[in-house]
């Protein structure tokens, strides 16, 4: 067996992942994603992360029957529904029969930078019902930096994002977590 071989049947011997149903993906990670923990996909805009994000979500719920919630804070529902149809995922009828909840979630950043006050209760409170709702097993939060978005101490916002992760792990949640990685991001 190869280095790179090993490599991989050693931590997939040790951590359980959660398939993604991607070609290629779950081979090159030696089983999909880190089964009950989030992930952090990180990349520049446009490079695919709300795609694959969906395609984690739709093929767990239909292949691998684990239902999801997608939360997103940039695009509504409407709007990510449309973008995904040409993929062949009809997120409508999953909605419908219960495989998936979509939840767009409206920041305000100028009352953040107002009030300087920010912490993700209401967001857990909210994510917490959705994936209740439908048994849940996945999560994909689309994206991070929409979530944070005015909130300038860095501190604040690594001791939130920890939290979050921690609140998701403790939920037994795979998830994916979109970023943008560059200059000037805390992530």
């Amino acid at each position: 067996m190869g280095t790179k071989k090993r490599r991989a049947h050693a931590v997939s011997a040790t951590l359980p992942k959660s398939p993604t149903g991607i070609t290629g993906l779950d081979e090159l990670t030696g089983g999909g994603l880190p089964t009950g923990r989030p992930t952090l996909v990180c990349g520049s805009a446009g490079c695919g992360k709300t795609m694959l994000a969906v395609e984690f979500l739709v093929r767990g719920a239909v292949e691998y029957g684990e239902p999801g919630v997608f939360m997103m804070f940039e695009e509504n529902a409407a709007e990510l529904t449309a973008n995904v149809r040409s993929l062949g995922f009809d997120l409508d009828q999953l909605v419908q029969e219960r495989q998936i909840v979509l939840d767009y979630v409206h920041i305000e950043r100028s009352e953040i930078e107002e009030t300087g006050e920010y912490d993700l209760e209401g967001l857990f409170i909210r994510l917490g019902h959705a994936i209740d709702a439908i048994g849940a097993k996945r999560v994909v939060l689309d994206t991070v930096e929409a979530l944070f978005a005015g909130l300038p101490n860095h501190a604040i916002l690594r001791a939130e994002l920890r939290r979050l992760f921690r609140w998701l792990k403790d939920r037994g949640m795979t998830a994916i977590i979109t970023g943008e990685k560059g200059e000037g991001n805390a992530i």
